[in-house]
């Protein structure tokens, strides 16, 4: 385990080098999202011939699943009766699961996108989260500014959303999540921001100071806490300006910001440092667990060096007790 401290006070963290145990001869590839279910097994959504790799909290390996059906790992959420929400921005799909495997619902038609920027599901879609009442919300995404509603069988009931800067309008609306109240929360990464709207999609507040927030997670309860994982920069201009990133932050569910988990440097391949920290978790004990899309941003991070033939790309920071 890493010596050395990040984050600060309740949110201090070290960590775990070589957690991960795959199997030999596995390279995950891009590690896109991190789910952690009531066991606090650790489910890797990730670009590899074995698309989801299931871990126990030690990094035992347990199984895989996936193979042959998933293009394109991006999103995972974690289902209170024990399924799996994946969202899959090659297929342009949602696909509910068991925890082993086998697919209950999709949503989208495989292999087949909507018209870019048509506002019509879904062309490229990020996300998945679920409302107290069991509807589903997903993000979209890449080549759409919108978020669409369904109900929980899978039937679309609205969309709102457009690309653009203002209240409501997204520049790459990349993760999503609920809280127990029902308020929606949207990394709408390319504006810098988190916009906060209703069940209804009626715009609240949004929460700013963030560097480009790619992954939320949000624990549950009625005061949840929110990690934000944030890209930081990949411009020429401003890819070595300190404090800004890769990073993640800790906020209440009204944006206050409680404590930033990031090394020093924090762009990097060692314990701690990130790459391109893009999905999180958090289990019962409160360890964090990052995936990171570090094959696809090494080369952005690190012009002037060959990219590695093994980056890792999912590391678990086990959190410190407060002294």
């Amino acid at each position: 385990m890493s010596s050395n401290i990040m984050g600060s006070g309740d949110f201090a963290y070290q960590a775990q080098d070589g957690w991960a145990k795959w199997p030999d001869g596995w390279d995950s590839g891009d590690v896109a999202a991190v789910g952690v279910d009531r066991w606090d097994n650790v489910y890797a959504f990730n670009r590899s011939p074995h698309p989801m790799v299931v871990f126990d909290r030690e990094g035992n390996f347990l199984r895989s699943w996936g193979e042959g059906l998933f293009k394109h790992a991006h999103g995972v959420y974690m289902g209170a009766d024990d399924t799996i929400y994946l969202t899959d921005d090659g297929d342009h799909t949602m696909r509910q699961c068991t925890l082993e495997g086998k697919v209950l619902l999709t949503i989208g038609i495989p292999g087949k996108s909507s018209a870019y920027m048509s506002g019509q599901p879904f062309n490229r879609c990020t996300h998945t989260a679920l409302s107290p009442q069991g509807d589903i919300y997903i993000s979209d995404g890449y080549g759409n500014a919108r978020i669409h509603k369904y109900s929980p069988d899978g039937k679309l009931l609205f969309s709102w959303g457009g690309p653009g800067t203002r209240p409501g309008e997204f520049n790459i609306p990349h993760n999503i999540t609920c809280d127990a109240d029902g308020w929606v929360y949207v990394a709408d990464r390319e504006n810098h921001r988190v916009q906060v709207f209703d069940g209804n999609g009626r715009y609240e507040t949004q929460w700013n100071n963030l560097h480009r927030p790619s992954g939320l997670f949000m624990t549950s309860g009625k005061c949840p806490l929110c990690y934000i994982a944030e890209l930081g920069p990949h411009l020429s201009v401003n890819r070595n300006h300190p404090n800004i990133g890769p990073r993640i932050s800790v906020m209440d569910n009204k944006g206050k910001l409680l404590a930033t988990v990031q090394s020093d440097p924090a762009r990097g391949t060692g314990p701690g440092q990130f790459i391109s920290p893009h999905g999180m978790a958090v289990d019962s004990h409160g360890d964090l667990y990052v995936g990171e899309v570090a094959y696809t941003s090494f080369s952005r991070s690190f012009p002037d060096i060959p990219k590695p033939s093994r980056i890792r790309c999912l590391q678990k920071l086990v959190k410190v007790e407060a002294r």
